[in-house]
């Protein structure tokens, strides 16, 4: 199972990118994390169901000194993504 989620809110310049690839990797989730050219974070991740609830429970939040506003959140095809990494 895959996901696309949009992070709106307070989500750049807050270390929302790395928080998120390390709660991922925690997880054991591949996939990636970018910021948007209009101020939201953009994930594409894949991996255990039990793994994206949590991640997604997460996501809802971000790390403390984030503001998560809003959170778009649908289901895609499996990537096949190897890792979880930070893209630009």
């Amino acid at each position: 199972m895959g996901y696309r989620v949009q992070v709106v809110g307070r989500v750049q310049g807050v270390f929302f990118r790395a928080s998120t690839k390390t709660e991922a990797d925690n997880l054991g989730l591949t996939g990636w994390v970018k910021n948007e050219s209009d101020g939201s974070v953009l994930i594409e991740v894949e991996g255990a169901e039990e793994s994206l609830e949590l991640f997604l429970k997460w996501c809802k939040n971000g790390p403390s000194i984030a503001r998560v506003d809003d959170i778009k959140i649908t289901e895609i095809p499996i990537q096949g993504f190897k890792e979880f990494e930070i893209t630009y």
